[in-house]
């Protein structure tokens, strides 16, 4: 019986994005859970704001140590995936509620949050090895800056535009038949694996849009802004396929137009000579 009933659920026709009046929250459930998701992103934006404005504008870690750069990327990440990602997220959770109560509820929420969190943290320090070998390379050539802002955004524009890009996006837009198979997950740490699984996911969708952080700088609060905005449109628009492939040939013209153009590249310009020295 409930091999049929996965069987007809993962072959029902494809849903709306979560977003778009997807239907995996009913409607007082939904209004509930994003007045959640509020109170946990403008705290995490006030705290990456409050940073960012200290710390300002710089190529490369900025000199933070290791520990420091993830408890701010942990941060970040917080700020710019909630909006987007919640409402799968509270999708699992209101599951859980129903099969747990008290202290086991909440410690498979947290293991799902922490799972989730993981991933992201994970790729923190991959983005942390490219900004400190960027910012070394800056210092000692900075002349180079500008080539290594346009590799960024070709590099960018061709995962936006690649494979992988899309498989993981579709699974952000239509998560239902990815939350049966969480369903069927099993074990001690399976609300650990369902935060680890959906955090990949996330990463993967959303990797090229990080490496613009390079060029624009990763404690840009605009750019973190933007970014924010193009991610949460991607998953949650019935056009976001569509706005992910203008996104990135945007940054295929951005590659062209940066080693000419000193404006397009905040994270790396405090190294680099002006245009009229260095060109």
């Amino acid at each position: 019986m409930r091999h049929s009933r996965t069987s007809v659920v993962a072959s029902a026709p494809p849903v709306a994005p979560t977003g778009a009046g997807g239907g995996l929250l009913p409607a007082k459930d939904l209004a509930a859970a994003w007045f959640l998701v509020v109170l946990i992103a403008v705290p995490a934006w006030v705290l990456t704001i409050g940073q960012a404005r200290d710390m300002g504008v710089e190529p490369g870690t900025m000199g933070m140590a290791l520990p420091l750069f993830l408890l701010l990327w942990v941060t970040m990440m917080a700020a710019m995936m909630l909006p987007s990602m919640a409402p799968v997220a509270l999708t699992w959770v209101r599951g859980i509620g129903r099969q747990s109560s008290g202290w086991v509820r909440t410690a498979r929420t947290v293991a799902f949050i922490a799972g989730y969190l993981l991933v992201w943290t994970a790729f923190g320090l991959l983005a942390y090895g490219a900004l400190a070998l960027t910012g070394s390379l800056v210092d000692d050539h900075p002349a180079a800056g500008r080539w290594i802002g346009s590799t960024a955004y070709l590099l960018a524009g061709l995962y936006q535009l690649g494979p992988l890009k899309y498989v993981c996006l579709r699974h952000c837009r239509d998560p239902l038949s990815h939350l049966v198979r969480y369903a069927g997950f099993r074990g001690p740490v399976r609300d650990l694996r369902v935060g680890l699984h959906h955090g990949a996911y996330c990463v993967g969708c959303c990797a090229g849009l990080m490496v613009v952080l390079v060029p624009l700088g990763v404690m840009n609060v605009a750019a973190m802004a933007g970014l924010a905005v193009v991610i949460f449109l991607e998953k949650l628009s019935p056009r976001g396929v569509l706005l992910g492939r203008f996104v990135g040939v945007a940054f295929l013209v951005l590659a062209v137009l940066a080693p000419f153009q000193d404006w397009l590249l905040p994270g790396l310009r405090d190294s680099m000579p002006a245009m009229d020295d260095g060109m």
